[in-house]
């Protein structure tokens, strides 16, 4: 694995004048396999999601992600160049080809996904904005916190959250900006505020780094909608489809029983759709430049949704979220993918 650091990209929010036009980069998978790497932009340090571990590997929910789309693209999973990206510049970084794929816990919303030059893929992880307290403030609901002084993240959607939220039940806030989940962490704990707003699969990522994990406690109510997924720049269906199709072969795989311990058993199955899935019958990757192998490579490789889900979020690691809206449609979730026929 290679991994890139950017520091100080210098770089706002997009104007158009900053837009590469689609058709100079409309060749992203041809250019992937000359390069023999997928750049995937993620979050430096969210763990659960993309942190670096003990041996200065990417991990998490986001990376397993990009790790999928290299299996599919290359048959190497390996082949990732990840490119670590804070909220305000991720967005330049997609536009202008530094990474080929964003994966980096980013919202998708009307205005992102049709005034940024980017198309989202899909949800990797249904999300919504939470509240973090200090434990000593005996703090209950959310409705209790008229005149706290709330720290949040410059760039996200955090903030327009938080400005309705609070006109919406009459109440006023003091918001303390920051421009990473490391300051923002690091000025709750000094302080600084009284509350600390993010998603909250960002909270509960916060919430263990801190010295005394049990000085905070996470309000239960979530006041927006925030679905997390890939995203790529507009003008290459091709990596478009193949960017959508390697989250959706993971939740096809989980639902259909495929996972990463037993794809090989799979390969002799004589269920259609796995057998359609493994590529044993048809070639469903010709369409997008893929060997027929394509979801084969995925699951052997990182997993299905679950694989990943549970070795990185839920109930085989520290944060141990339940799956929740992440489960799959049949077992009362909202995880969904169309059928691989």
């Amino acid at each position: 694995m290679n991994t890139t650091r950017w520091l100080g990209l210098g770089i706002t929010l997009l104007a158009p004048a900053l837009w590469v036009p689609a058709t100079a980069m409309a060749d992203t998978l041809e250019a992937i396999q000359e390069r023999d790497s997928v750049r995937c932009g993620v979050n430096a340090a969210q763990p659960g999601f993309s942190s670096l571990d003990d041996n200065d590997q990417y991990r998490g929910l986001d990376t397993d992600v990009c790790r999928a789309i290299a299996a599919a693209a290359l048959g190497d999973a390996s082949k990732v160049n990840f490119v670590p990206l804070d909220s305000v510049e991720r967005f330049a970084a997609l536009q202008s080809g530094e990474v080929d794929v964003l994966s980096r816990t980013t919202t998708w919303t009307s205005s992102r996904d049709t005034t940024l030059g980017m198309n989202f893929t899909g949800v990797s992880y249904y999300d919504g904005q939470a509240f973090m307290v200090a434990s000593d403030l005996g703090v209950q609901s959310a409705k209790e916190l008229d005149g706290a002084a709330v720290c949040t993240q410059s760039g996200t959607t955090s903030e327009l959250n938080l400005s309705d939220y609070f006109r919406i039940n009459d109440m006023t806030y003091d918001a303390v900006v920051f421009d990473s989940p490391e300051q923002s962490i690091a000025g709750f704990e000094a302080g600084r505020c009284d509350v600390l707003s993010s998603d909250a699969s960002q909270l509960y990522a916060q919430r263990i780094q801190l010295a005394d994990p049990n000085m905070a406690v996470v309000l239960p109510e979530i006041i927006s909608k925030e679905p997390l997924g890939p995203a790529v720049r507009q003008g290459d269906d091709q990596w478009f489809n193949i960017v959508k199709w390697s989250l959706f072969a993971m939740l096809n795989a989980e639902e259909l029983g495929v996972s990463q311990a037993n794809v090989d058993e799979q390969l002799s199955s004589d269920n259609p759709d796995v057998m359609r899935l493994l590529g044993q019958d048809g070639d469903f990757g010709e369409a997008m430049g893929l060997q027929s192998d394509w979801a084969y490579q995925i699951v052997k490789q990182v997993g299905n949704y679950a694989d990943i889900y549970d070795r990185n979020v839920g109930a085989d690691s520290d944060f141990n979220i339940a799956r929740g809206l992440n489960a799959l449609w049949k077992d009362g979730g909202i995880q969904y993918a169309p059928p691989i026929r």
